[in-house]
């Protein structure tokens, strides 16, 4: 379920989500096959080269094509980081859509082992102990390219100290293919 098709497919459905939300226009309906399959996304939105919004599923529960138009929505308006995108602030805002795989639980003996078997640039991590659940997507290793610096962040977006550790903590990881338009821009401007 991947292809650069797709790629602009989804990127063209999150922006006419958005663009139809603040009243700006609406494309005409996507149409790909992958489009039905159920299928869990993030879009990410950025402005001025810095996070404008991000927001996803972790669970395949909804087609591709709804989830990717609802997570499009999420991120530009609601968001609790940021003040929902206003219509100025559309035309310079680039989006990114990541179309995760499925969740594979990591078996760790400790924090030592979980470190060790991280794969930076490659995987999302989803911590969960208790009521304290959060994730990163691969993108994040960008910015925070240390592994015991990402699971730190990690567990403190999750509200756990980050030197926080027990024996219950279950963690899985994932892996996104993304598209970006900024991406897609910028390769064509080279052709």
């Amino acid at each position: 379920m991947t292809g650069r098709d797709l790629g602009r497919t989804l990127l063209t459905i999150a922006r006419s989500a958005i663009a139809e939300r603040l009243g700006l226009y609406r494309l005409g309906e996507a149409n790909h096959a992958a489009l039905l399959q159920q299928a869990a996304t993030f879009v990410t939105l950025k402005h001025s080269g810095e996070l404008r919004g991000c927001i996803g599923s972790l669970q395949p529960v909804r087609p591709l094509g709804v989830d990717v138009r609802e997570n499009a929505i999420a991120a530009a308006f609601r968001d609790r980081r940021f003040a929902p995108l206003a219509a100025a602030e559309f035309e310079a805002t680039w989006v990114e859509v990541s179309l995760l795989s499925a969740h594979e639980r990591i078996e760790v003996a400790d924090e030592e082992d979980l470190v060790a078997g991280l794969r930076p640039g490659i995987d999302g991590l989803i911590l969960e102990y208790g009521r304290h659940r959060a994730t990163f997507l691969p993108q994040v290793w960008e910015a925070l390219a240390d592994p015991r610096e990402f699971l730190a962040a990690l567990k403190h977006k999750a509200g756990l100290p980050d030197d926080f550790w027990n024996p219950s903590v279950n963690v899985s990881r994932y892996e996104v293919t993304k598209w970006a338009e900024r991406d897609f821009v910028l390769s064509g401007a080279q052709q």
